[in-house]
């Protein structure tokens, strides 16, 4: 056993401004630690997750990365992979260029892009699933859970688990001010979670001719987040979503739309999802967003 110092940061992502936006926590130099180790060091942290940067295992990536909640590992995460290769990117003043990362959901391509003094990072998720939509008894209990009625949902958006890599439920309601004032339970969504094997809800609204589009809150008191500000593994998968059933434009090579998120939290920020598409279908989603570095500090632990 040795001592090492790790260089640990606060970083909000899906922002340009300090205290809005989801905070993830970000180890840059995370060799020697063990899993044990991280998952204390997410638990300390407390935020949604975690994300711990490591050298590559081989020839086929250019960097490793794993990501915790404060309970668990989770095999992806969208706003802690923006916030680790902004401040990668910022530690080794990285020209514009794309690097392959390593994570639970495989090798994905992760674009950096300098900008104004910053940096936007591009993300490639995984490949989209989507799952049938649920039956209307298991329709009830999660409104039941949510607080909604049957005459709150979109007709045209059924509700099913759509997943990029760590999957959500979606569930398009009408009005954005009942939106808003959602307090689900979070038990009865727990207990959900157990029986479907999904710990994120998406509840989101469709705003045709504005921008942003999307107005959108997720809830995982399952995986430890009772609520996560800005998610980008729940604003990907929608964007396949919605291609899927003829709500976003299937003509052309490409369709984009802007999301807003963490308003009733008081942490407001956003994306830009890109679908990519091949005969009207999905096949490749990307997110763009921002990030800005809150605070860095160090750890000195004890490592193999």
């Amino acid at each position: 056993m040795m001592k090492k110092t790790f260089h640990l940061y606060q970083v909000d992502a899906f922002t340009r401004q300090p205290f809005t936006g989801n905070p993830a926590g970000v180890v840059t130099n995370a060799d020697g630690l063990t899993a044990a180790q991280m998952q204390s060091i997410a638990r300390e942290m407390n935020d949604s997750e975690t994300a711990f940067i490591l050298a590559p295992e081989g020839q086929y990536h250019d960097v490793h990365l794993r990501f915790f909640t404060p309970t668990c590992e989770v095999p992806v995460c969208g706003h802690a992979t923006i916030a680790s290769h902004f401040v990668r990117a910022k530690e080794l003043n990285l020209p514009k260029t794309t690097v392959l990362q390593k994570c639970g959901a495989g090798n994905l391509p992760i674009e950096i892009c300098p900008e104004g003094g910053t940096y936007k990072i591009i993300m490639t998720q995984g490949a989209l699933k989507l799952g049938e939509p649920w039956p209307q008894p298991l329709v009830q209990r999660l409104l039941a859970a949510l607080g909604l009625t049957a005459g709150d949902l979109r007709e045209d958006c059924p509700v099913l688990i759509a997943s990029t890599g760590n999957p959500k439920v979606m569930v398009g309601i009408k009005d954005l001010a009942r939106l808003h004032a959602l307090q689900p339970d979070l038990a009865a969504l727990k207990a959900l979670s157990g029986e479907i094997k999904c710990t994120g809800y998406f509840i989101f609204t469709l705003h045709p001719g504005q921008d942003p589009l999307v107005h959108g809150r997720m809830f995982a008191p399952a995986g430890g987040v009772p609520e996560d500000p800005v998610t980008g593994n729940a604003n990907g998968p929608l964007g396949g979503y919605l291609v899927q059933y003829g709500l976003l434009p299937r003509e052309g090579a490409a369709c984009a739309f802007n999301v807003v998120q963490g308003e009733a939290m008081g942490r407001p920020g956003g994306m830009r999802v890109l679908v990519d598409l091949d005969k009207g279908q999905p096949v490749r989603i990307r997110l763009a967003g921002e990030a800005v570095a809150v605070f860095k500090t160090e750890l000195e632990l004890e490592c193999v």
